[in-house]
């Protein structure tokens, strides 16, 4: 908040997302509904699994960052490192407001949360490899205290050759981090990694290389093992 604070004076838009911010309530408690997060690179097929598995459970799909602010995003990915993070990290304690609200009423899926804004930001500003990563257990990887969390977080992963087959295929407008996956298979792997580090609630990885059918029946079974 002090950061996206401090750009208002040159992004408007800056103090329209505060205002969203003061809007939210200050805790907020999950429902009794399960709330589960669908994580996984673009190209894994994520969208897809997400609106899938909403159809099946009769649950409110929700992303990250929400729609009050994602027309924002372009224009925050264009900003320095430190004012992008700022922006997702916020979007995803607006959207833990209508995760309370929905999941007092029916189940929730999350397209993205808090794994994947803190996945690309370890990645990006760990210089080097895979071994300059934080150690497992790290402070890092653990969920923020203040934030809601969800049931359940499934990873979604492909082999990066089915991946680059996928976006070639889709001709998809992508970020500048999504391109930067491309170009560089070490960043690539720092967020695998990461991902894989990432506790309290960890990630269980869901092989999306089979066909939607066989993903959707993985991940229904996942849901119905881990959430009662």
């Amino acid at each position: 908040m002090d950061v996206v604070l401090q750009c208002t004076p040159f992004i408007p838009e800056a103090r329209a997302m505060l205002d969203l911010v003061d809007q939210c309530p200050e805790h907020v408690q999950k429902g009794k509904f399960p709330v589960i997060v669908i994580e996984g690179l673009d190209a894994t097929g994520k969208t897809t699994v997400t609106q899938s598995v909403a159809d099946s459970l009769k649950a409110v799909l929700l992303k990250s960052p929400p729609d009050c602010v994602s027309q924002w995003r372009k224009l925050f990915d264009d900003e320095p490192t430190i004012i992008r993070r700022a922006f997702y990290s916020l979007g995803n304690y607006i959207v833990a407001s209508e995760i309370a609200k929905e999941s007092t009423k029916s189940p929730v899926i999350v397209d993205r949360y808090w794994h994947s804004t803190a996945t690309y930001a370890i990645a990006t500003e760990v210089s080097g490899g895979v071994q300059h990563l934080p150690p497992a257990h790290h402070p890092i990887y653990q969920w923020p205290t203040d934030l809601l969390r969800p049931d359940l977080v499934l990873l979604l992963t492909v082999s990066p050759e089915e991946r680059m087959k996928r976006i070639q295929a889709r001709g998809i407008d992508r970020t500048r981090e999504e391109a930067e996956l491309e170009a560089n298979s070490i960043f690539r792997q720092k967020v695998e990694v990461s991902y894989q580090r990432m506790e309290m609630p960890a990630c269980l990885v869901v092989d999306a290389s089979p066909s939607r059918e066989e993903v959707l029946r993985a991940v229904l079974s996942l849901i119905q093992d881990n959430c009662h």
